[in-house]
């Protein structure tokens, strides 16, 4: 992961915040003052900010959130638009969302302050599945489920084989259930989009073994032991 995306994903601030720390020296990796913006966090790496560790700020908390259509997922809105932060105005930790759900996507987000954590779930090499239901437009053929399970172009990119099961259908849309291991833009989306089947409604509805379940739209609950110890060692 970018040095700057991991910063940023420790709620620290932003990708440009970041950026101007590195190159003003106060970013350290393993002890030594960082100075290639590019470089990309290794698992293991001790990153610290001022002489902060940032996987040490604080005692870490684990949130799970039903994010509903209509927010960013980001802890602040150059537009001032309402963030998933918004919804979760009284837990006392400052937390970040882990990844990201767009704007028209709800579902399951996890809130936390610990860095690793996020990026253990975010890194493609840990394949943690997340796993939407997607309502899209027509009728889903044999042949298009074969090229959503074995990974289809999505302008310049292939996408790795996905969990594809076709849920219900009738003769105007179809309902289906996608698990990817990689979390590229708006990556379910475009892989509808590739076979001729644009989403009308998706959710997300766990990430790894962390199920959204009975979770109403909006609310948010405090992760299990079990989905915190799978978390520290997926």
């Amino acid at each position: 992961m970018r040095i700057n995306k991991y910063i940023a994903g420790s709620g620290l601030c932003s990708r440009r915040k970041a950026d101007e720390l590195i190159l003003n020296g106060n970013v350290k990796v393993n002890g030594a003052v960082l100075k290639e913006p590019g470089y990309d966090v290794q698992e293991g790496d001790k990153v610290t900010v001022n002489g902060v560790d940032l996987a040490e700020q604080e005692e870490s908390v684990y949130y799970l959130l039903n994010k509903p259509v209509g927010y960013v997922t980001t802890a602040k809105d150059e537009q001032d638009r309402a963030t998933v932060l918004d919804l979760v105005p009284d837990i006392g930790e400052r937390v970040f969302p882990v990844g990201r759900l767009d704007m028209n996507t709800s579902g399951a987000l996890i809130l936390t302050n610990n860095g690793k954590a996020s990026y253990r779930l975010s890194h493609p090499k840990h394949q943690v599945f997340k796993t939407y239901r997607a309502l899209v437009s027509g009728v889903m053929s044999k042949e298009k489920l074969w090229k959503l399970r074995n990974g289809i172009d999505i302008g310049g990119y292939v996408t790795k084989p996905a969990r594809v099961t076709l849920l219900k259908e009738n003769k105007n849309s179809t309902l289906l259930e996608i698990s990817i291991s990689e979390g590229k833009n708006r990556q379910v989306r475009k892989m509808c989009k590739a076979v001729g089947n644009p989403v009308q409604e998706l959710q997300r509805i766990s990430i790894g073994e962390v199920r959204l379940g009975r979770l109403k739209e909006g609310t948010y609950r405090k992760l299990t032991k079990d989905e915190i110890e799978y978390i520290k060692n997926c």
